[in-house]
């Protein structure tokens, strides 16, 4: 009997959820076809990944705040030639090294040189480094997980780890954190088989291989660009517990530390030596004094949270495999003296309470431990830890039919609310989904542990592609920046100079332009659009009284008018543009 087949709780074959027994019979159907080969698994994953990411990748509006701020950045190297310096409009951005905004602005340069119109305000191409990452990562969690599981059940960890909505979310936006998670697995996958191999356990044959060591270092070292000290505080801290474990450090010098740090250097010095000599020291001063420890210190940027902030979101970032994964928890700590379940917890468990201990909570930090998680699930599934006659077990895997249900009714209610419209389009997906996640739960109950997390993982795919693809388009509220840029565009008079008077999205910078002015007052206001030329100003609602003051108290007829919802601000917003053409007294 395999683990897709009903279990010792379930009712006879003859009287066996019909629905429910075709959809485990294709489960096992297609985790036989993935688990023929790597080269399948592989195909497998990426097909999920693809079918999981590409909904709505070109369409969603960018984001607020952080994901213009990078693509602005890059855009601006791509305008200014300088690949060194890191700006966004005047500002120096010294929050974050200089990895992802040179991997941005070469698939914006690739866009440009294969002829794609606009190039450099499209957010799609900004957002491929990101998708390219979470592909990545993907494939490096089949490969990490292979070193503790068979190829069946290695595939069954990525496709888990790959259908979560974290990974989504973070696949679509141009920011560094799909980027550094498949960093962070690759020199994660690199250490634990550096750790399997001191153990000589009957699977390895031996000491990590050269290849292994490279794979950790370049890991590290193309992780410190992307996000600075990250994936070797993710390493190094996993390292420090199985050398405490163990007594030894001995076992780390199969990963050729002298070689390593030799290669290290070669990859991350030349830019932090241009950036020291540019910014004059500034550069560390702000990214580490400011950025870094600032999180540590307070909550940062309104992202304050309590400890445990992340383990209730876990139950949403890490949909569909949350419900299970905390259904493994007896068993990691029960069998904690293994030596896989002992590399799994030094992975999770240490920068996990870290995190919880960091006043400023940002739901994507812990994202790079979720393979491990994802690992550890599939684990203790294979050892039958993941039993539905446990206590409260079936309660528990109840909880994976929450996000989708919740999301049906949250969306409908919000497209209701903002844009008077229903995602009609989205629906039919949107129940489907939720019926998937419902049989899920049938087949956990039911004894298919292995069905039920493919069913998940197939509501997943199914979810994402309503959500993001179909729903997404629909919330026309939430598109401000672009609607405000659609005025500009069809202003009878080309290169118009544009300023905003309250708001100060980056989204609105990268979809107007780097020139675009950000005002102070009404008078401001007025005396832009009197300077000549073909002009156009922004003003949000609140200042509308004081710029209509400026202007004599004598209302002008909008250009244009603009109302929807700031995600960021969690507010309603509107925005009326007053035009100034040549030749025209506004």
């Amino acid at each position: 009997m395999t683990s897709l087949s009903v279990g010792p709780s379930a009712a006879p074959r003859t009287d066996f959820f019909r629905p429910l027994a075709g959809a485990l019979s294709l489960a096992d159907r297609v985790l036989s076809f993935g688990a023929a080969s790597h080269v399948r698994a592989c195909l497998l994953l990426l097909c999920l990944g693809l079918a999981s990411f590409l909904p709505g990748f070109a369409s969603l509006q960018p984001m607020d705040r952080d994901e213009p701020r990078f693509a602005q950045a890059s855009k601006q190297m791509l305008e200014t030639g300088d690949f060194v310096d890191i700006r966004f409009q005047a500002e120096a951005r010294h929050k974050k090294p200089v990895g992802i905004y040179w991997v941005q602005a070469a698939a914006v340069a690739v866009g440009e040189a294969l002829g794609v119109p606009a190039a450099r305000t499209q957010i799609g191409l900004y957002r491929i480094p990101s998708l390219v990452g979470a592909l990545a990562a993907i494939l490096l969690t089949y490969w990490a997980g292979l070193a503790l599981l068979d190829r069946r059940r290695a595939l069954l960890a990525a496709a888990l780890f790959g259908a979560c909505i974290m990974l989504s979310a973070e696949a679509r936006l141009a920011k560094t954190d799909a980027l550094l998670t498949a960093c962070s697995v690759a020199a994660l996958g690199a250490l634990a088989r550096a750790w399997l191999g001191r153990a000589r356990l009957e699977r390895r044959r031996g000491p990590a291989s050269l290849g292994t060591a490279l794979v950790f270092w370049l890991g590290l070292a193309l992780g410190i660009l992307v996000k600075g000290p990250m994936v070797p505080l993710f390493a190094g801290l996993t390292a420090l517990v199985l050398c405490l474990r163990e007594g030894s450090v001995r076992w780390l010098l199969d990963l050729r530390p002298r070689l390593g740090l030799v290669l290290t250097l070669a990859v991350v010095a030349p830019w932090f030596l241009a950036i020291a000599w540019k910014s004059g020291g500034a550069f560390f001063g702000e990214a580490v004094g400011r950025d870094m420890l600032g999180k540590v210190g307070s909550g940062a940027e309104k992202h304050w949270g309590p400890p445990g902030a992340y383990a209730l979101a876990f139950f949403a970032t890490f949909w569909p495999g949350a419900a299970f994964a905390a259904l493994a928890i007896p068993f990691a700590w029960a069998r904690r003296g293994e030596e896989a379940v002992a590399l799994l917890l030094a992975w999770i468990v240490p920068m996990w309470l870290i995190f919880e201990a960091v006043p400023t909570k940002l739901p994507h930090y812990v994202l790079p431990l979720m393979p491990a998680v994802a690992i550890l699930t599939v684990l203790a599934l294979s050892r039958g830890a993941l039993d539905p006659r446990r206590p409260g077990a079936r309660w528990v895997a109840g909880l994976v039919v929450l996000i989708p249900v919740g999301l049906t009714l949250g969306l409908s209610l919000a497209a209701w609310r903002l844009d008077h419209v229903l995602p009609l389009a989205a629906l039919p997906l949107l129940l489907i989904a939720c019926a998937l996640a419902a049989l899920a739960w049938a087949a956990f109950a039911r004894g298919a542990g292995e069905g039920a997390l493919v069913l998940g993982v197939a509501a997943s795919v199914l979810l994402s592609g309503a959500v993001f693809g179909l729903a997404q388009p629909v919330l026309q509220s939430l598109k401000v920046s672009p609607r405000l840029a659609a005025i500009r565009d069809a202003l009878p008079c080309a290169e118009a100079r544009v300023a905003s008077l309250g708001l100060r999205e980056p989204s609105l910078v990268f979809t107007i332009g780097t020139d675009l002015a950000m005002l102070n007052s009404g008078a401001e206001a007025a005396a832009f659009l009197r300077e000549g030329g073909c002009r156009l100003v922004l003003v949000e609602d609140r200042f509308a009284a004081e710029f209509t003051a400026a202007q004599g108290g004598q209302p002008l007829s909008p250009a244009g008018r603009v109302t929807g919802f700031n995600i960021n601000g969690g507010k309603p917003v509107g925005v009326s543009a007053y035009a100034a053409r040549p030749g025209v007294t506004p």
